[in-house]
């Protein structure tokens, strides 16, 4: 697809990684609307960069992707803003870190909110802009995953469930919504400077890294590079690509 001149929503765009993936989209031309749920002043700081560095259009949103009434104002607002709405990028996410066995702190309300905004999110957002993509006769949804979702790892059950079911929420919807858009994920391993991994242990954060290949962590560009990728293709639809350093095969 010809980014130059498209219309992408970045959910979580104010965040370590959304914010990458903003700036590899600018580069190419695409104008962006910046989701926060908070931070609106980061978010705006955000927008400002894009559009005076890129000499592109970009904007801040607020929208609490748990409520489905917010995401239907926030994809009207977006269409009402730029004039159309090609990409769609599920970067915003939730995570509590708890450990595996602490079965009795994995409560309800925990596991409620981390698959409220980590899976159901971001279904609400891509039936919200299914039509308009249809319409248009082309579109691109990537979702942000996690390799947490390829097998019982991360930082607690919840979020790998969540991430799991949203890489086949990726392949179900890759189904649905053929053959004019096309819908693929990017599934980051540990990446240094997000607000996930501010969140982890520090001997968490060495631990993963020293298991990998390459011995480092998972680069945020290389993950932005992706999404511009996945945006760009005719040809890839319903796949996952893990960015781990070379941690995690499947």
């Amino acid at each position: 697809m010809e980014l130059r001149g498209a219309v992408a929503l970045v959910t979580g765009g104010n965040g370590g990684l959304g914010q990458r993936i903003c700036h590899a989209l600018a580069k190419e031309g695409v104008h962006i609307a910046v989701m926060y749920a908070q931070s609106r002043d980061q978010a705006e700081g955000v927008a400002r960069e894009l559009a005076s560095g890129y000499q592109i259009n970009a904007a801040a949103f607020a929208c609490d992707i748990t409520d489905g009434a917010a995401v239907s104002k926030l994809v009207g607002d977006v269409t009402a803003r730029f004039g159309r709405l090609d990409i769609l990028i599920n970067d915003a996410a939730y995570n509590k870190a708890i450990p595996f066995r602490d079965l009795d702190d994995l409560t309800e309300d925990v596991w409620d909110k981390i698959i409220a905004v980590n899976l159901t999110g971001p279904m609400r957002l891509t039936k919200a802009v299914a039509p308009i993509m249809k319409a248009q006769g082309r579109g691109r949804v990537v979702n942000i995953s996690s390799v947490a979702g390829l097998g019982p790892q991360g930082s607690s059950i919840a979020y790998a469930v969540s991430k799991a079911g949203l890489i086949h929420l990726t392949k179900c919807m890759a189904v649905a919504m053929a053959p004019e858009t096309l819908v693929n994920c990017v599934a980051p391993g540990l990446l240094e400077g997000t607000r996930a991994t501010a969140n982890l242990r520090p001997e968490t954060v060495v631990q993963n890294a020293a298991l990998s290949l390459l011995k480092k962590a998972a680069d945020k560009d290389d993950c932005a590079d992706m999404v511009v990728t996945m945006c760009r293709t005719e040809t890839m639809t319903g796949q996952t690509v893990v960015i781990d350093s070379g941690r995690t095969f499947h």
